[in-house]
Formats: C-alpha cells, structure tokens, sequence
C-alpha cells in the first residue's frame, strides 16, 4: 500500500514539474517535432480542389436563376443573394461542363440545371443582344454595375458566349434533351449584336452601351487586358461580325500592342495596359483562354503560348523575388491578380493586385487557374494550401478568395469571377476539355482565320 502511495506521489511530483517548466519564461527548450501534416497525390489534390470550387456553383448558385452569384460571403450568405453575374456564370458553365466530364456531377442534374440557366437567359434584359454585367436572378432585370454602367457589357457577354459555345460542342451529339439543350446555347450566342457595339462602324469594340446614357462610358477595347477573346467572338459571329481592321486598328493599336521589354530576364512581348512595363493582374491570362487554347497560337503580333506562360513565370519570380519584403511570399505561396483585398486600415476592399499594386495580397485563383502554364509552380501552392493551411485558407466552396501572410489576414468571401476560373483551367492542363471544344467550333476557326491567327495544335 505504501508503494502505490509513493509511485503515485512521484508521477504528481513529476507531472507538476514538466508543468512548471512549460510555463517558465525563460524556459528555451523547443519542441524540435515539425507539425504533423496530411500529404496527397497530385491527382488527388486535384480532384479536391476542383470538387471544391464546383460547389460554388452547384450549392451556392443563385436559387431562380441557376446561374452564378456575384459573390458569398460566409459570414453573410444573405448579401446580394440575387445577383447574378454575366461572365462569372459563364465560367460556372464551363466549370460545370468540367464537372460533368470527370464524373463529379450527376450528368441528368447537370443538364437540368443548365436548361434553367439557359432558359433564364433567354428571357433576362439584353441590349442588342448583349447582357449586362449585373442581372435581378427572379426576374432577369438589368442591375446597373454603375451609375451609367445600366445596359449591355460586351466583355462579360463574351466570357459567357465562349462558354455556350463549348456548352453546344459538348451536347450537340447527345440525347434528345442535350441536342435541343446545345441548339438553345446556339440561338443565344448568334443574338448578340457585336457590329452594333463598334459605336456606329468605328474600327473598334466598344465595352458598353446603355439605353438611357448609350456611347458616354465610351471604354474602347485596346490590348492587352482580359478582352481578347471579345474580339475574337466577335470575329466568329456568323450573324453580326466585326472586321478584322476592328481587332487591327482597334485592339492591337496597329502594332503598338507589341513591347519588346523583360523582366527577370523573360519577354514581356505585350504592353500590359496601365502596367508601366510590368505584367497584368493574372486573370489576363486566364478569361480569355478558359476555351481559347494559347498551345501554338500565333498571329502577326505573339506567340501566345510563349505570352501567357512569361506573364506567369513574371508572376512567379516576382513574388519569389518578393522585392517589397511581404512575409508568407515565396515559391509556394505566390499569384497576384484581382480580388477581395485588405485596406490599409485593415478592412476588406477589392483591388487589381499585380507587381505595380502589390499590397501583400496573395489570390488563390492566380496560381490555381495558371496550372496549365507553370505546373510544378501550382502544384507548390496547392500544396500549401491543402496539406499545410487547409484549415485556415479553404472553406465551403474551395480556397478563400484572398489572404495577406504579412498580416494574418484571410477573407471568408468568394467572387464567382475567381472561383469559375480554377475548375476550368485545372481541366485544361489535366484533359485540355474545354480547349478541345472550343476550337472544335467551326465559327471560333474561321474567325481566328479571318483575324489572321494560326494554331499548329488544332489545325488552323
């Protein structure tokens, strides 16, 4: 009896010792063991991620309509529940269309939730056959994005016409309800009015009109920024072309698109607009190439392929470089590109994040939907997302939209133009799905043709 008593005294004695020490402060003994952490495969990373970023627009779509929400807000799922976003549910389409492909979504329920959203569009404000940035999701009224900003928006009815036409190659040779499904998506993207939106013939595209303010946002499409494939939209209209003096004069600037400067020893190739010498936000390199495929795209002015892997590889290295001192940055925790961001007085703001507007931002989206383009680069950020701070970066619908290392900052928010362009591209460099169709168009070759582009990869 009196040996239990001693052997429990000596484990309280023991006990209370480890806890003391604990607990003093200048104790230095560190715990040498590395945090436990899950580790995957890639593929199966990224299934998760994909799977992730689908819900966005599968479980928290706009409940009417179908379509995307402009945003959610975990923290306030109630604001603008109604909004629905032009070319964020263009991307949900793609990214849905990707779903189906890889066997995460219920092909039957998929069709059916895109006869909604087409159904929604057929009847939702057009002008000119163009549809707003903003729609009301019960009843398809225009919402203004600004003041004058309350009519047609080319450049998001283009992200969403790529997405029907892909939508139309993936169903035209299915069952009955698929085919009339792919012949729906046919009519609405033959309806818009893209001569109309050269402001009266000008040699080029213009970005709004409005019945009530009609040319006064007068946004002329000029290269480079995410507009490309409005012009090549445009181009491939069987019903309401644009010339190809329009891309020319209009886009390419007659040649002053071109800049022949580097950064970290790597081509810049295009003038990045507003970027003084620098390259974009990401998402340039992403809207327009979610089905337009840059894999030995050429015309008189780039490579394209060489244009969206340097604007990545610049991305890359100028986070690696990390020439403002942002704690966190590095080889894999890097991507600038528009999102949510972080005021300086701590409150949540939106900002075009690049290397010339560098607030210590880092956007999941930038890296994630770059995958085509620098693989082993996003499988690094991935990673650390998913196996080091899964559960303090991602949430219901995939990564959050945007965190800041530097301060201990992440917003509990998604945009639909981020999250849409992570399943896409993702598909892209695993399957090249959406590429494949896309190009398949005939409309989307003859207008590349007529723009004078060539692609060794599809055979144009």
């Amino acid at each position: 009896m009196k040996i239990l008593q001693l052997i429990i005294i000596l484990t309280f004695c023991i006990s209370c010792s480890s806890c003391d020490t604990k607990n003093d402060d200048n104790d230095t003994t560190t715990d040498d063991t590395p945090p436990v952490t899950e580790t995957f495969t890639d593929e199966e990373l990224l299934d998760m991620v994909q799977k992730d970023a689908i819900k966005y627009f599968w479980d928290y779509a706009e409940v009417n309509s179908k379509l995307a929400r402009e945003r959610y807000h975990t923290d306030d799922p109630s604001n603008d529940a109604n909004i629905v976003t032009t070319g964020g549910s263009g991307f949900g389409i793609m990214t849905i269309i990707a779903g189906i492909d890889r066997g995460f979504i219920p092909r039957g329920e998929a069709v059916a939730r895109l006869q909604t959203n087409l159904d929604f569009l057929e009847t939702a404000d057009r002008f000119h056959g163009a549809w707003p940035h903003w729609m009301n999701g019960t009843n398809g009224d225009v919402i203004p994005f600004g003041t004058k900003d309350n009519g047609g928006d080319l450049v998001e009815t283009s992200f969403l016409c790529q997405a029907l036409i892909c939508l139309r190659e993936y169903f035209k040779d299915g069952n009955e309800e698929e085919q009339a499904l792919a012949q729906q998506a046919d009519e609405l993207w033959k309806g818009v009015e893209w001569d109309w939106y050269t402001k009266g013939g000008e040699n080029a595209l213009y970005w709004h009109w409005s019945p009530e303010y009609e040319w006064e946002m007068n946004f002329k499409l000029e290269g480079y920024n995410e507009c490309l494939i409005t012009y090549i939209m445009a181009a491939a209209s069987p019903t309401h072309p644009v010339s190809a003096e329009a891309y020319h004069q209009g886009w390419a600037r007659n040649g002053g698109i071109v800049n022949g400067g580097q950064r970290y020893n790597i081509p810049v190739i295009f003038d990045y607009n507003g970027a003084s010498g620098n390259v974009g936000p990401m998402f340039w390199a992403h809207y327009s190439y979610l089905g337009l495929d840059p894999r030995g795209l050429t015309d008189q002015y780039a490579n394209y392929w060489d244009l969206v892997h340097n604007h990545t590889a610049i991305m890359y290295q100028y986070c690696v470089t990390n020439p403002r001192q942002w704690e966190g940055y590095g080889d894999d925790c890097w991507g600038l590109t528009a999102s949510y961001s972080r005021n300086a007085n701590g409150s949540v703001g939106y900002s075009a994040h690049q290397p010339n507007n560098d607030k210590g931002v880092i956007t999941p989206t930038a890296a994630l939907s770059s995958f085509p383009y620098m693989p082993e680069e996003c499988m690094s950020f991935l990673r650390y997302l998913y196996e080091k701070n899964r559960q303090k970066l991602v949430g219901v619908a995939g990564p959050y939209d945007a965190f800041a290392p530097h301060y201990d900052w992440v917003t509990r928010r998604y945009l639909a133009i981020d999250q849409g362009t992570i399943v896409p591209m993702i598909e892209n460099h695993r399957s090249k799905l959406l590429w494949n169709l896309f190009m398949q168009a005939p409309e989307v070759r003859q207008g590349l043709v007529e723009l004078g582009f060539s692609s060794s990869t599809h055979g144009i």
